[in-house]
């Protein structure tokens, strides 16, 4: 049996700083093999930079995904191609720079990991999620042991149809974005975890990671206002895969919630 750590998005400074002090422990008390992350919101809530990426890699995440904010930072877009483990969204234009993949190693068992954006409320040119996994599922099968979809997505219903589609094909398929952590982890019949958000890791006295009173004041008057990355209550959040290693199934998916 081998176990991956899947930490939901990373926001700003708080979300940065609890990984690096919270994930050696949790590789060491809870025996995990894997840990892969998404660092979208890494860089002051908006993206992510060269230096952020390796200090996540160097602080013990094995792969770093990325969502529709992956070109917010400036000079990311060359940074991403020299930098390892690091992939961007799969059903992205091909011309975009960066990998669509990453295929990461423990113990002599192989797990490659891939994101695909949803089209249903979001705003980048994508390719259907759908075919898109279907593409790289048969693309990766010979690569690789294991398989892990992440869904960067707004709308449940788009996670949970993915995931019944990709039900006995991979071994997760883990949704990320709308910062909220869901309470319907689950193995799939077929044998593939399923969770429609792992929530975000940084402040949770918030409005998804931003500090509360802008963004309610926003939303009375409709005014622009900055959106600075709140401080408080910070918490890393998580879904924690078991994986039979013979059949590449998922026998348990739950939520780790670890506070500062």
């Amino acid at each position: 049996m081998l176990k991956l750590l899947f930490i939901g998005d990373i926001v700003g400074r708080p979300g940065r700083e609890i990984v690096a002090d919270r994930v050696p422990r949790l590789r060491r008390e809870q025996a995990v093999d894997f840990v892969i992350a998404n660092g979208e919101n890494a860089a002051a809530g908006a993206g992510i930079t060269g230096g952020i990426a390796r200090s996540l890699l160097e602080g013990g995440v094995d792969a770093i995904t990325l969502g529709d904010h992956v070109w917010d930072q400036r000079g990311w877009e060359t940074e991403i191609t020299q930098i390892e483990r690091v992939c961007r969204p799969a059903n992205l234009p091909k011309s975009n720079p960066g990998w669509d993949h990453l295929i990461i190693e423990a113990r002599g068992f192989r797990v490659a990991v891939f994101t695909v954006l949803g089209r249903t409320f979001m705003g980048m040119k994508a390719e259907c999620p759908f075919l898109c996994a279907d593409r790289m599922i048969e693309q990766l099968r010979a690569q690789c042991d294991a398989i892990i979809v992440e869904i960067h997505a707004e709308a449940t219903s788009e996670k949970q149809a993915l995931g019944w589609h990709l039900d006995g094909r991979v071994t997760a398929v883990l949704g990320t974005h709308t910062h909220v952590p869901t309470a319907d982890a689950i193995v799939l019949p077929k044998g593939t975890a399923f969770m429609c958000d792992v929530g975000m890791t940084g402040p949770y006295a918030s409005v998804l990671g931003r500090e509360v009173k802008p963004v309610v004041e926003r939303f009375l008057d409709g005014m622009p206002r900055r959106f600075d990355v709140a401080t408080e209550d910070v918490r890393l959040s998580a879904a924690l895969i078991e994986i039979e290693a013979s059949t590449a199934n998922a026998k348990k998916i739950e939520l780790v919630t670890v506070r500062k």
